[in-house]
């Protein structure tokens, strides 16, 4: 196991740059998303690079204090998908996602696993397994389609201990005192939607 340790992360233009402290196999999450909306936050963005050839998306999942950003944090914005969708942060000088995060009461922020580039492997390992197969394009992969209970449990596990251990705060994307977001955030209407969804799941449609 990875002793813990910093590592950096940045967009793809560079002109957002963070870093998430004590980073470890034991102290993160990493988990391969394959649902819809992941996609269609991906087509949204212009950013399907980032997905895998089934639609999945390679997240480590970290505690709110870990994640802070040195530069660009201006250029962070929020998107979401519905009225009471994740919040989905990204940079709007290159569309690079930097978080998803449901809000500060659920202390977690989900970051893609591209954005610290050949370090994610080394600092994290690997996924430790897939949810939300049934989503995939072509054959889900292995053990992506039923209720992984042990991956699901240690999210869980990894939740709760951030917020017991005082690592909810501070928090890169909201404000303490009024628990509201510090970066602008939009909501996709309704038609945005619609036209993402025919983009996603098992059988795409070109755009």
């Amino acid at each position: 196991m990875n002793e813990e340790g910093d590592v950096a992360l940045a967009c793809r233009c560079g002109e957002v740059r963070g870093r998430v402290t004590n980073a470890s196999p034991r102290t993160t999450n990493r988990v391969v998303c394959y649902c819809d909306d992941c996609q269609a936050f991906a087509h949204h963005l212009g950013r399907t690079d980032l997905l895998d050839a089934q639609g999945g998306t390679d997240i480590v999942q970290v505690a709110p204090a870990s994640l802070g950003f040195a530069r660009g944090t201006d250029r962070i914005m929020g998107l979401r998908l519905t009225p009471k969708g994740l919040y989905r942060w990204y940079t709007r000088c290159c569309h690079t996602p930097v978080g998803n995060t449901v809000g500060p009461s659920i202390p977690f922020v989900g970051i893609v696993a591209r954005v610290f580039g050949a370090d994610a492997d080394r600092v994290f390992g690997p996924p430790r397994g897939a949810i939300m197969g049934r989503y995939a394009i072509g054959t889900p992969p292995a053990g992506s389609t039923g209720w992984n209970l042990a991956l699901y449990a240690r999210v869980l596990w990894m939740v709760l201990g951030w917020r017991l251990g005082g690592r909810a705060w501070p928090h890169p994307f909201f404000d303490r005192a009024t628990g509201a977001p510090s970066r602008p955030v939009t909501t996709l209407s309704a038609a945005e939607r619609d036209a993402l969804r025919p983009r996603c799941g098992p059988r795409p449609q070109p755009a």
